[in-house]
């Protein structure tokens, strides 16, 4: 039986590595069907979705751990049907200090909400060049929390932290 299962991986970037990590995949009959990859401070961080047959699973794990310096880990996921629930997406642009993340997701947090997906970048300001913090989050509203509430407490979020929040329905 087919099951599905989310492996996060980190390790020193080199050429090979992602071709090596798909190999193990493939040689396990795993099929690869989400990723998210990137290269941060020297480092290869991944984190993928797979299906592939259950009693494949402590082989993939064994092949990948043997892979020079890279760290795995894979759990089973659930393929359950999720709830309802009204996407939302949050897009935050502000001068770039410590604290911004903790204080958008302890405000998301009173309220109940999950964060689905959380990119984050700093960048630099034009002309000026000044450190700029940028985000974007998926968020997962649950039922009894309206979008409008959201808003209004990531609005009241932004006068007092001085970024700039922007939300809307996820398409």
């Amino acid at each position: 039986m087919n099951t599905v299962a989310v492996l996060t991986c980190i390790g020193q970037d080199r050429p090979g590595l992602v071709n090596a990590i798909s190999e193990a995949v493939a040689a396990s009959g795993g099929n690869w069907l989400e990723s998210k990859l990137e290269h941060l401070a020297g480092q290869f961080a991944g984190i993928l979705l797979l299906r592939l047959p259950e009693q494949n699973i402590p082989a993939l794990t064994a092949a990948l751990q043997s892979l020079p310096g890279l760290s795995v880990t894979l759990a089973r996921g659930t393929t359950e049907p999720e709830p309802p629930h009204e996407p939302l997406t949050l897009e935050l642009l502000g001068h770039d200090r410590p604290g911004i993340v903790r204080d958008v997701t302890q405000a998301l947090n009173r309220l109940g909400v999950n964060i689905e997906d959380f990119c984050s970048a700093i960048e630099s300001a034009a002309f000026t060049g000044e450190e700029m913090f940028r985000a974007t989050l998926k968020l997962r509203l649950p039922e009894h929390v309206p979008a409008d509430e959201v808003r209004r407490v990531l609005e009241k979020l932004a006068d007092e932290i001085m970024v700039d929040i922007s939300t809307g329905l996820e398409v």
